[in-house]
């Protein structure tokens, strides 16, 4: 049986299979459909006369690519886990999986000029921005091959257009107003997504910059990820108002199914549309959960059941949901799905072997790229007073 709490956050958040369209297949390839529509579920919409469509359609190719991306997302994390486990990843490690939805279906209505900042559950955005496995694997190691040379670890991951990767709590989101002021003034036309959980909803700053943001009329969409537990303390618990996307005050928000590629794809196509059209910034919760504890110290079952888990596994789980759409929709076999996972089951493997057997950096180069502009700061401190290092630049900084 589920507690109430858990019942509430299924209710409200996860429960509600959705309803596919017969769909009126306008190619057929080898006797299977090129493209299928779907009826997602409804948009709840505050400040807005006007939501995403529920009317969704997706091609082979695309559904594949988000099949693949959420697939290849699950089984790195599961990777994760398990050097977390064997004690080559140290420190902090926050899982995303059963969150895969949220990140894939963003990144699919992201453009070129589009950015991304997030908190720390952030290793399946860094791939999808760009990061090669190895790479976000070999920064979890803190191996030489990682996206930033082993110095970040799990919290701190960057790449062109993604700013990581952050580990105090909230602190990304005014970031976010930043890089997206920065876009406005700049006239690049491009949006940030500024990510945070539920537990973050809560911090002084984000209210702040909802103001800042609504004034200046800032191209950012700010992105409540509620899966349901801050830590290990229910939405509930520690929300009056648990409904984020009305808590923008004026910024007007839009929650979405977030255990729904597509939705969320259609509701971030909304949003960046909403705010190219010089309305400013837009709120967006997406109902989500996780599979892990908060962290990989935290086996995540003492505030929660087993049964809860099991059941949002069963019912409402992204990529198998995705996967009953394909096949259901005959836009793949059971075979080219296999064909897929086998294959990146295989490149999970191979990035993890290789950032295992990957090498730290040298002791000397722990004080090169701390600056991305040293020219007027050559040293660094020390742990010794009068003992500065000299800084040294190595690689080229992104994103400036």
């Amino acid at each position: 049986m589920l507690s109430n709490v858990a019942k509430s956050v299924t209710q409200r958040a996860l429960l509600g299979n959705v309803k596919i369209l017969a769909t009126a297949q306008p190619q057929q390839q080898s006797g299977y459909a090129t493209e299928a529509a779907f009826e997602t579920r409804a948009f709840k919409l505050h400040n807005l006369d006007q939501g995403p469509t529920t009317s969704v359609s997706v091609t082979k190719e695309d559904a594949l690519k988000y099949y693949s991306q959420m697939y290849a997302i699950r089984r790195m994390e599961t990777a994760a886990g398990n050097l977390y486990k064997e004690k080559i990843i140290r420190g902090f490690c926050h899982l995303y999986s059963g969150q895969e939805a949220c990140a894939v279906g963003m990144r699919a209505a992201m453009r070129p000029e589009d950015s991304c900042i997030t908190a720390y559950r952030c290793h399946g955005w860094t791939y999808l921005m760009g990061v090669p496995m190895k790479g976000v694997l070999a920064e979890l190691t803190g191996r030489q091959s990682g996206c930033a040379r082993g110095k970040g670890g799990s919290m701190h991951m960057y790449t062109n257009n993604f700013y990581g990767g952050n580990g105090i709590v909230g602190a990304q989101v005014p970031l976010g107003v930043g890089i997206a002021f920065a876009a406005k003034y700049k006239e690049t036309k491009g949006v940030c997504i500024a990510a945070y959980g539920d537990g973050a909803a809560n911090q002084g700053q984000l209210f702040e910059v909802y103001n800042m943001a609504k004034l200046w009329n800032t191209p950012v969409i700010f992105v409540c990820e509620n899966n349901g537990y801050g830590m290990g303390t229910s939405a509930e618990r520690a929300s009056a108002n648990v409904n984020y996307y009305t808590r923008g005050d004026a910024v007007p928000g839009i929650w979405v199914d977030g255990m729904d590629v597509l939705a969320v794809r259609e509701a971030t196509r909304f949003a960046i549309e909403h705010c190219n059209s010089g309305k400013g910034p837009i709120l967006l919760e997406t109902a989500t959960y996780r599979y892990s504890g908060h962290s990989m110290s935290d086996p995540g079952t003492s505030y929660r059941s087993r049964d809860e888990i099991a059941e949002v596994r069963q019912t409402r789980d992204p990529i198998t949901s995705l996967r009953e759409k394909i096949l259901t929709n005959e836009l793949a076999t059971t075979e080219e799905l296999k064909e897929i996972e086998s294959k990146l089951r295989g490149e999970v493997d191979a990035a993890t072997k290789a950032a295992k057997a990957d090498r730290e950096i040298a002791v000397d180069e722990l004080c090169t790229d701390v600056y991305a502009q040293p020219d007027n700061t050559e040293i660094i401190r020390n742990v010794m007073p009068a003992s500065e290092l000299q800084h040294r630049r190595l690689g080229k900084a992104v994103n400036i």
